[in-house]
């Protein structure tokens, strides 16, 4: 028979005293962020044999929840499964339950077995518990203690001897990842704290580790400039750039530009903040700033179906993850902000603590884009912190913002983004909170980075058009004939915005008979002449526009060239043939034009464009005649 090793030395750090009416922690720990070991009342206790690791690691990892016998065994064999598996998966837990001393903490559990977390806990528990805690308080000196003790947590590389397995070696990868934002987090803290000077070490390596992280090199950049260090803050950016550019082909974001020129002019709004008004500000009333919901919402129960399952899938409602974005898209009119509205009003019970929304005006066609430093003041200002005591270096609001939002249920609506530079200073970090995004750009690199949930609405249905259509209009009454309302659903081609123009301009204008109406939008370039509402929002012209105008001049020209084509699908070589372009210029602009939501993927190498877009499109091509006949 093996023998267990038992030794004195180390002995496990020793636990920090529950609070007050908190049940004392069980005696018998687990530990999992290192190598794997049991730990009673001090006493280390290694565990002989990869297998009956791995089988304790899988438990401890689902503490108090059953883990199946075939998740188990996969774990444990990795596919060279023996004939006798089930005899010896039980003879390695009746090992594990002699081992870990204290009777019932192995539990038969069907499908499976389970660690009873009532008399057994692991290291891992311990350490999501402390960064959760955390991230809820606004005490920078509580918050950097607990994180320092999270941290302290680690040995060494998580599950360092059950590596190989995939499932073993993702919960591993979760573990890093968790650590990596705990780390973050506390160099935050410690930044607003004034300890810039004692981070510049612990910095300058995690920067050489994590040489493409913008965050933790502005972090870097604040450190060595506020130590006095101007010229090394600057020497951190340029060696960022330029691997960047070398490497990934791509320049910094804007705020780490920002951040280099605040820098360079030795900006004092760069020092140290007071921060007694952010700590007094979170015992304010929750703030509501949502604009009203339109109703109805017509034709979008899937979508608001497929939003209810993104906040209630498990990785949302865990308490230890970041929180979740949702980035709603697709083309202009297509009623993202009514769809994003509508909801952010159903789940408002989920975010009792406040509702912050900003209209960031990314597509305006009178207003510039709001700034991502003027929508943090608005919020940290909504959050009951005085403008005079707000830091105007973006990298300290953001800061700020995300502390104040620690420990809180906030939803943040964060509508008419332009692009995910302007959106990633906004999202907050803290478990709990949700960031709801709505954009005509694709925000794909807001997937990419941050996790992002994306939703691209679909325009809508025809029967869903002509309800939405009649609805507007007040149902089927006298001269509301249902054929009339299909044709006019179809030329608007299913446009929510152009549907609501039509509804509202038949109600201001009773004496126009709707037939009439119908008989001006026989097809959709007639419609364009139609569809104004009366202000650059309600035009549908002006609409497209501002989404043309930020086409680059390969998609322009694509865009335009499309409009010659008259089957209702766009193939690549139709597209190539009627542009005139080569191969990969054509396909960079229809690229770009999927991602600005102009343009919508059928199949492989065949696209769609919504009618009334065609016929935008067209109106360009015309006017570029008359440019060059003149």
């Amino acid at each position: 028979m093996t023998t267990i090793s038992i030794s004195t030395a180390p002995r496990a750090p020793k636990p920090a005293a529950p609070p007050a009416g908190v049940k004392s922690p069980p005696a018998l720990r687990i530990r999992l962020l290192g190598s794997i070991d049991v730990v009673t009342h001090g006493l280390v206790t290694e565990i002989p044999g990869a297998r009956r690791k791995a089988l304790l690691a899988a438990l401890a990892l689902r503490i108090g929840q059953p883990v199946s016998s075939d998740l188990l065994i996969d774990v444990v064999w990795s596919g060279n499964t023996p004939s006798t598996v089930l005899n010896t998966l039980q003879s390695h837990m009746s090992y594990l339950r002699r081992t870990l001393v204290r009777r019932g903490c192995i539990v038969a559990s069907a499908p499976g077995y389970r660690l009873d977390r009532s008399v057994v806990e692991t290291d891992l528990q311990i350490a999501e518990q402390l960064i959760s805690e955390a991230e809820r308080t606004p005490d920078l000196e509580q918050k950097s203690a607990q994180l320092q003790t999270a941290l302290n947590m680690w040995r060494g590389k998580p599950l360092e001897d059950v590596r190989g397995h995939p499932w073993l070696d993702e919960q591993a990868e979760r573990i890093d990842r968790l650590r990596y934002s705990a780390v973050k987090s506390l160099t935050d803290a410690r930044l607003m704290l004034g300890e810039h000077s004692a981070l510049i070490g612990v910095l300058e390596d995690l920067a050489d580790r994590h040489p493409f992280d913008e965050d933790l090199h502005g972090q870097l950049m604040l450190a060595h400039y506020r130590a006095g260090r101007q010229a090394d803050a600057l020497a951190t950016f340029r060696r960022l750039r330029s691997r960047l550019v070398d490497e990934l082909g791509i320049n910094p974001g804007r705020a780490l530009r920002d951040l280099e020129q605040a820098v360079l002019r030795q900006d004092r709004r760069l020092d140290i903040q007071p921060l007694e008004g952010a700590r007094r500000a979170v015992s304010g009333a929750a703030v509501t700033q949502l604009p009203p919901a339109a109703t109805p919402l017509i034709g979008r129960a899937d979508e608001l179906r497929s939003l209810d399952a993104i906040i209630n899938s498990p990785q949302a409602t865990s308490s230890t993850t970041a929180a979740p974005v949702i980035a709603v898209t697709g083309a202009p009119g297509v009623g993202k902000s009514s769809v994003a509205l509508h909801w952010a009003h159903q789940v408002l019970p989920d975010f009792p603590d406040g509702r912050l929304y900003v209209d960031l005006r990314g597509f305006d066609a009178v207003k510039p884009p709001v700034g991502a430093a003027e929508a943090l003041r608005s919020f940290i200002g909504a959050l009951g912190v005085p403008q005079n005591q707000l830091p105007d270096e973006i990298n300290a609001l953001a800061g700020l913002y995300r502390s104040l939002l620690a420990g809180k249920r906030v939803l943040v609506l964060l509508d008419n983004a332009r692009d995910a530079d302007q959106v990633r200073p906004l999202l907050p970090s803290a478990a709990g909170c949700l960031a709801l995004v709505t954009s005509r750009s694709d925000l794909a690199s807001l997937a990419v980075t941050n996790g992002a949930h994306l939703l691209r609405l679909a325009p809508l249905t025809t029967p869903a058009s002509i309800d939405l259509l009649t609805s507007r209009i007040g149902g089927r009454g006298p001269g509301i004939d249902r054929r009339i309302a299909e044709h006019i659903s179809v030329v608007c081609g299913g446009l929510p915005l152009a549907l609501a123009i039509i509804g509202c301009r038949q109600l201001t204008h009773p004496h126009e008979r709707i037939a009439d109406l119908a008989a001006q939008m026989l097809t959709p370039s007639d419609a364009l002449d139609v569809l104004d509402g009366g202000d650059p929002s309600t035009d549908l012209r002006s609409v497209f526009s501002t989404s043309y105008e930020r086409l680059t001049d390969a998609g322009a020209d694509v865009f335009r060239a499309l409009a010659s084509i008259t089957s209702p699908e766009i193939t690549l070589t139709a597209a190539k043939a009627c542009s005139g372009g080569n191969e990969s210029v054509v396909r960079l602009g229809l690229n770009e034009l999927v991602r600005a939501n102009l343009l919508e993927v059928h199949s492989r190498e065949s696209y769609t464009m919504p009618p009334l877009l065609r016929a935008f499109a067209a109106e360009l091509t015309s006017l570029d005649r008359v440019h060059q006949c003149s």
